[in-house]
């Protein structure tokens, strides 16, 4: 089944496999796409992955940069600067996905604004990732003011606009790990008392209006996804209060918005999410949303991630690591050869930016 063809963001993708987002912080300090990234994400596309989803890219010169050398969108100059390497991918016959991310109070470095936003001034768990630049506790935010709310859906929208102009199949809005709009979705980051805090319901409201701005910019006819977690990536063991209940309250919601898909990533994608003999996020993504899924989390094992497409669970895979570590997994696994073991220091420290290794790394072209 991870070889099948799937009709996906207006085309037939070539397999199911798709390399999932992962921060790399290799951009110019500007924001700019180069000419690494370009070789980094083109190796995936020779290497017969059939879809891939960007790093997060900020989307504003506000308050959404997350970390230095993170790359962005926010200007028509960035949007220029991902052209050759939409282009890069597409002429391996891959599908290239931009998502746009806005840090929120999980700010560790921004070249535009000292200060942090968030739903409520809470200040996010855990320290700053050392392999991405920071270090000690995160920046206690500010919460939003109805200014902010305007600026960050604007912010979404010309991103947004800004991806299709420059040629992306479509655009995924990061509303999982902690960021911003995540924080909206999260119990104890959102202490707001008023239509956006309190209730799952209201919880999720902003999230929804931001979807309904996007889509009514990119139009009808341009793919928009959505990326879903439980755990933050200062916060890896958090788990949604109102568990199952709570997904299907937030999975519906997603399924009613003008939605293409929604991708769910967990610390293992086929474990129950919510206790116990419970449904995986893929799962209950799945049942409650009704939209085609991309599931991510430890699925790098071909046996492992066919069989959660063969139960219904998701319609594709997202590999992570093991996609870092195998730049061409779908051609060794399509020839029986053996995959490389991820190493987190050789490819994530001392920071966790594009190694001259991995751009030197033979590829398996099949």
């Amino acid at each position: 089944m991870l070889f099948r063809e799937y009709d996906f963001l207006n085309q037939d993708v070539k397999n199911r496999f798709v390399v999932a987002p992962m921060t790399r912080v290799s951009a110019e300090e500007d924001g700019q796409p180069n000419d690494t990234m370009k070789d980094y994400y083109t190796r995936f596309a020779k290497g017969g992955f059939g879809t891939i989803v960007t790093e997060g890219i900020y989307p504003d010169q506000s308050f959404s940069q997350g970390y230095s050398h993170q790359p962005g969108l926010a200007t028509d100059i960035h949007a220029d600067g991902w052209k050759p390497i939409v282009e890069a991918v597409h002429e391996e016959g891959t599908a290239i996905i931009a998502q746009l991310m806005h840090a929120g109070a999980q700010m560790q470095a921004n070249r535009y604004s000292d200060e942090s936003i968030a739903p409520s001034a809470v200040q996010p768990k855990g320290d700053q990732l050392s392999f991405y630049g920071g270090s000690g506790p995160f920046p206690a935010p500010r919460a939003m003011d109805d200014h902010d709310f305007r600026e960050v859906k604007e912010s979404f929208v010309h991103s947004a606009l800004r991806a299709k102009e420059a040629g992306f199949d479509g655009v995924e809005l990061h509303g999982a790990n902690g960021y911003l709009l995540d924080q909206f979705l999260t119990d104890y980051f959102n202490l707001r008392n008023d239509e956006y805090g309190g209730s799952a319901e209201n919880r999720v409201k902003f999230v929804l209006e931001v979807i309904e701005e996007v889509r009514a910019a990119v139009g009808e006819d341009y793919p928009v996804g959505i990326r879903i977690s439980q755990a933050k990536a200062a916060d890896g063991e958090h788990k949604w209060a109102g568990g199952e209940e709570e997904a299907r309250t937030i999975f519906e919601a997603l399924g009613n918005a003008p939605l293409d898909y929604v991708h769910t990533t967990d610390p293992d994608a086929a474990a129950s999410s919510f206790g116990e003999n419970t449904k995986t996020l893929a799962e209950a993504a799945k049942l409650f949303s009704g939209l085609p899924v991309i599931a991510n989390g430890k699925l790098t094992d071909p046996v492992k991630a066919a069989q959660l497409l063969k139960e219904g669970q998701a319609d594709l895979i997202a590999i992570g690591t093991g996609a870092l570590a195998n730049p061409d997994l779908p051609n060794l696994i399509d020839k029986g050869e053996d995959l490389r073991e991820f190493d987190f220091k050789e490819i994530m420290l001392p920071q966790a930016n594009i190694k001259d290794h991995e751009l030197n790394q033979n590829i398996f072209n099949g």
